[in-house]
């Protein structure tokens, strides 16, 4: 009679069925884990990838802005030419002033 003791039974069924849920409690903890850290790795990369293009725009504008400077730095000044010019034409503004001169 001891092979069909039934509490014997109850107790082992019991103690497996602990052991079976502790088991699959170690396992959805594995898997949300897994998932977590999967998460944290996609992050990661979108974070190193936006990073990455804004330090290339970053490094474009730079470069169009030296290169604007210099252009402006390089670049002639045409309106120097046009320093004295007041609006009249070459040869009547000549007259206006010999007029000026001729009156005093």
């Amino acid at each position: 009679m001891n092979g069909f003791d039934m509490d014997s039974w109850k107790s082992n069924a019991a103690d497996f069925a602990q052991d079976a849920r502790s088991r699959a409690e170690g396992l959805i903890n594995s898997i949300k884990l897994t998932d977590l850290l999967e998460r944290k790795r996609e992050e990661d990369k979108m974070k190193k990838t936006i990073t990455t293009v804004l330090a290339v725009l970053g490094i474009v504008a730079a470069v169009a802005a030296i290169a604007y400077a210099v252009y402006r730095f390089v670049a002639p000044d045409y309106l120097e030419d046009y320093e004295d010019y007041e609006g009249d034409s070459g040869e009547d503004a000549e007259d206006a002033d010999e007029d000026v001169v001729e009156e005093n």
